[in-house]
């Protein structure tokens, strides 16, 4: 009978220890929440001024692909193209998913030499890209002579 006795407080005992639950706590799941939330807001930033950095690229390859054009241009018809058309090879003055819009600009109508320049549509072309947030690099403009540059609060890091 000592024996049973025995067993019977060994139960007693054991059932008076808490059990061990399995799981996450409350306290444990905020915390996962706000690590995330902390790593969301240094991340979005930084990714949304990449993809502004990136996308100056559309305005870029632009003025180049012109510049290339107007070469092209200038050796048939020993001028520059004062206009952004189909003989210099765009069909609109836009870049290629027109974000940027292209003009021309010659000195007095003198057609030896030409500035071009891109500025942001406003609203974004027709991957829904809208470059007018840039402040940085608002514009960006190339001459005949190969001379590039931009406009906006760091210019220096445009091109």
């Amino acid at each position: 009978m000592e024996s049973a006795e025995r067993i019977r407080m060994t139960r007693a005992r054991g059932a008076r220890r808490p059990s061990r639950q399995a799981g996450v706590t409350f306290i444990e799941l905020m915390a996962v929440v706000l690590i995330i939330a902390i790593l969301g807001l240094i991340a979005v930033p930084s990714y949304r001024q990449y993809a502004i950095r990136a996308h100056r690229t559309e305005g870029k390859a632009a003025l180049l692909r012109l510049a290339t054009n107007q070469e092209r241009f200038y050796i048939q018809n020993h001028r520059y193209s004062d206009a952004v058309d189909a003989g210099v090879g765009f069909v609109m003055a836009m870049s290629e998913n027109g974000v940027y819009a292209i003009t021309i600009a010659t000195m007095n109508g003198w057609t030896q030499d030409y500035t071009a320049t891109v500025t942001p549509i406003a609203g974004g072309g027709t991957n829904g890209i809208d470059q007018t947030v840039d402040a940085d690099c608002t514009s960006f403009w190339l001459t005949s002579a190969g001379a590039k540059g931009a406009t906006g609060a760091h210019p220096e890091t445009c091109w």
